[in-house]
């Protein structure tokens, strides 16, 4: 029997549209691997800079998923996948089911019927109440009530930027509220009634236990006054039987430990707070949220700690800033500083694609705005392959370059050699020129580039838009504009025009790449922007370009302040994606890609 064809025709997209095709692939079938040689999980989630961990079982399989919000009004979600005796956290989404969640989240079973439900902060410092009206398995939440109330009808204030919790201090089934104030003290709020199944709390005490907690800064008490924004989790971390009280704050570099000395029933949570873990105390820029789950499968619960970056430079922890605290024992041993994985640098991330070491294959260079461990000047690591047929992308040592803040690197040939050269933008307006010695490797080379300078936060790119065979420059600065330099030297010694031609203007600072991607023969302009990444179709010729007006790109996942780059990563024979961005990883898209 034949199969009739469909009657429907495919619609031809946009010419002014980017393909269709693209997808954004956080762990892709190439391995990359961190400078100590260990494959990195997740390599092209795009970095963090403040997660807000929580461990839920969401999908009812008996093992934690994780959650993370990064940003305001929207939170991550990975799932916990086991696979034998391995297991492995994938990305989902970075917006787990477009629930608005403001700045804050907490997932709780708070009508007790054994699925988790959700509390969010409601701008300004209220709270949201989600009820999920799923199953253990799949979890479908409804907005319950947008304005959480005490049985007296009184709303409940919740400062903003404090992360509260719900548990059973009592070890019942009665949920208890607490809220952590900028003061140091604690509220507490009790489960006292229900309206459908849904708490409502009583306010019990603005001063539970006594509690002030006073903030330190580098491990020095600096007076009777510093406290201020704050998260506090439960969790009995010392096998006793009850719940003890973790607390970080903006003003303390640690994480502070209030034992539960009483009994279930009878809490006592008077003692001093502690710096935790005791023998290997966690030290960072401060503001520290804390998240407990048995991660291991040992029965201990484990320790993990996304740092929001306090009062102590919280340039240091803009790579560093998700803890994990493996509990074994009575011991509490760091095993990684990036508990998610991704390949992540710091901050405001910049990239470039191209053969660095003359191998044949695609290379990557990725910077970041500042050193995150010295801070005086940006770093740019080199992401390279072992040969022509080497799968696997290796982080390298940084490239030895001038001081400066927020490299932005172009990778071409510009000397016909093989191998590609780099030219360096830079926070303060330069450019500068450094030509490969054929091992990725550079030397800075004074005159192609001697002159040229514009604006702050310039961004370049290399492509021939004149057709003469060269590879001409481009630039982007931090007030829009992206400026064409042609090159009016040769294959081998390159020489760029004082006269720069406008090819654009957009809102923001500007970061281009050029990439025919119409596959018409003419490169076209894709702009990244500090909210949006834009196309411009080139209509004109391969050696006059004229730009057309600038179009969003409609792609999931692109981050603020993106910087595009196209190269074969894969190496497939297509061009993939690649955005650095303000969270300082790398973002990916291939086209024809299948997600997970």
């Amino acid at each position: 029997m034949g199969c009739a064809g469909s009657s429907q025709t495919q619609e031809e997209p946009s010419p002014t549209s980017f393909p269709d095709d693209y997808r954004r692939v956080v762990a892709p079938s190439f391995p990359v691997l961190g400078a100590e040689g260990t494959p990195i999980s997740n390599p092209f989630y795009g970095g963090f800079n403040a997660p807000r961990p929580q461990f839920v079982d969401i999908d009812g399989d008996n093992d934690s998923d994780l959650f993370v919000q990064e940003r305001p009004g929207q939170v991550a979600f990975f799932e916990h996948v086991t696979e034998g005796d391995s297991s492995r956290l994938v990305w989902r989404t970075d917006n787990y089911r477009n629930l608005e969640i403001g700045e804050w989240y907490r997932f709780a079973d708070l009508d007790q019927d054994g699925v988790f439900d959700l509390l969010t902060e409601q701008p300004y410092s209220h709270i949201r109440a989600y009820r999920n009206v799923g199953t253990a398995t799949n979890a479908e939440f409804e907005l319950f009530v947008d304005t959480m109330r005490t049985v007296e009808g009184e709303p409940i204030f919740s400062d903003r930027q404090n992360i509260p919790n719900v548990t059973s201090l009592n070890c019942s089934d009665q949920l208890d509220l607490f809220l952590g104030r900028l003061d140091g003290t604690i509220a507490r709020y009790e489960a006292a009634e229900d309206s459908a199944g849904m708490p409502k709390f009583a306010h019990v005490t603005d001063n539970f236990e006594g509690i002030k907690i006073v903030g330190e800064s580098s491990g020095q008490k600096k007076g009777p006054s510093l406290h201020g924004a704050n998260t506090l989790t439960f969790g009995d971390v010392d096998s006793d039987g009850d719940p003890d009280l973790f607390w970080g704050d903006f003003f303390e570099p640690g994480l502070l430990l209030i034992e539960n000395t009483g009994a279930c029933g009878n809490p006592i949570l008077s003692g001093e707070p502690e710096q935790f873990p005791p023998s290997n105390p966690i030290l960072t820029s401060g503001y520290n949220a804390p998240a407990l789950t048995d991660w291991t499968g040992n029965g201990e619960i484990d320790l993990f700690v996304g740092v929001l970056g306090g009062s102590n430079d919280a340039n240091t922890s803009l790579a560093d800033n998700f803890y994990f605290y493996e509990h074994t024992g009575d011991r509490y041993r760091l095993r990684t500083r990036q508990f998610v994985g991704g390949l992540d640098v710091g901050s405001e991330s910049t990239v470039a694609l191209g053969d660095l070491d003359d191998t044949g294959s695609t290379d990557a260079l990725v910077a970041n705005k500042i050193d995150p461990d010295e801070g005086e000047t940006s770093l740019a690591y080199p992401l390279t392959r072992a040969g022509p047929n080497e799968g696997k992308l290796r982080k390298q040592q940084p490239l030895d370059l001038p001081d400066a803040y927020h490299y932005a690197p172009a990778l071409g040939d510009l000397t016909g050699d093989g191998a590609d050269d780099l030219v360096v933008g830079t926070w303060q307006g330069q450019l500068s020129y450094h030509k490969n010695r054929g091992d990725g490797t550079f030397t800075e080379v004074d005159g192609p580039l001697k002159g040229l300078s514009g604006g702050t936060n310039v961004v370049p790119a290399l492509g021939d838009l004149t057709g003469n065979g060269v590879l001409d420059l481009v630039v982007g600065t931090a007030n829009g504009t992206v400026t064409l330099y042609p090159n009016t030297g040769t294959a081998s010694e390159p020489a760029f025009s004082q006269d720069g031609e406008t090819l654009a203007e957009v809102d923001s600072r500007a970061a281009p790449a050029l990439q025919d991607v119409d596959g018409d023969g003419t490169l076209d302009l894709l702009v990244g922007a500090d909210n949006e990444l834009l196309l411009l179709r080139n209509q004109g010729t391969a050696q006059a370009p004229d730009f057309g007006a600038p179009a969003p790109v409609d792609l999931d996942g692109i981050p603020r302040k993106a910087v595009p780059a196209f190269g074969d990563l894969d190496q497939d024979g297509q061009s993939e994606l690649l955005l650095g961005g303000q969270r300082g990883g790398l973002v990916l898209f291939q086209p024809g890609a299948v997600r997970d």
